[in-house]
């Protein structure tokens, strides 16, 4: 019995799959943006990350000034959980909340004009609590913080010292102080491409 070949296609080349005919740097498979206050943003960043394919790498640019200690937390964890390999890199802000993400990435980046505000965390509520609720949140949010502090010891690879002296009571950390900590590295706005900066850099 004859088979007809010509129902047998081939599948194209890859190259000739991506535009410019070349394909893309891992570095080039994604960025994403994670700015404004983490509150309002919860839905769409945490959605974005999850679209992402499992364990790809990419880019988190960082301009945020926090917000819920909740949110940042899940963007960590999906970072982590999903295998993501992020390099973070602070273009303006990246404070409070903003922090967890940016230190679950697996390589740092900061500009000599970025800032991180650490602080402990804050909490309050518009409603009418009873003296016993207000309690239960004071003792959860006291463990919550402890839990956070342990988990940016870790991420970072920072000594609990170290963290305790910028968090408490609260301090602005420029990227040139984070970049000699150890914690990310420094590049320059005026020096070429970021990734050229890196790729010079090792």
């Amino acid at each position: 019995m004859e088979t007809d070949l010509r129902r047998v296609r081939p599948y194209p080349a890859t190259v000739a799959a991506f535009p410019g005919g070349r394909l893309p740097s891992p570095r080039e498979e994604w960025e994403l943006a994670i700015h404004g206050d983490l509150s309002d943003r919860e839905s769409d960043l945490l959605t974005k990350l999850i679209e992402l394919p499992r364990g790809s790498r990419g880019t988190i640019f960082f301009d945020s000034c926090g917000g819920s200690a909740y949110v940042g937390l899940a963007l960590a964890s999906v970072i982590r959980l999903r295998g993501l390999q992020p390099v973070g890199v602070v273009a303006g802000e990246c404070s409070s909340a903003a922090i967890l993400p940016f230190a679950a990435c697996r390589e740092r980046y900061v500009t000599s004009h970025a800032t991180l505000l650490f602080h402990p965390i804050r909490w309050s509520s518009d409603e009418d609590l009873r003296m016993e609720e207000a309690a239960e949140w004071a003792r959860h949010f006291q463990q919550l913080e402890t839990d956070l502090d342990g988990l940016l010891v870790r991420m970072f690879e920072i000594s609990e010292e170290q963290l305790a002296e910028w968090t408490r009571p609260g301090r602005f950390v420029t990227g040139p102080e984070l970049a000699a900590a150890g914690l990310a590295k420094l590049v320059d706005l005026f020096s070429g491409d970021l990734w050229e900066q890196i790729a010079g850099g090792k």
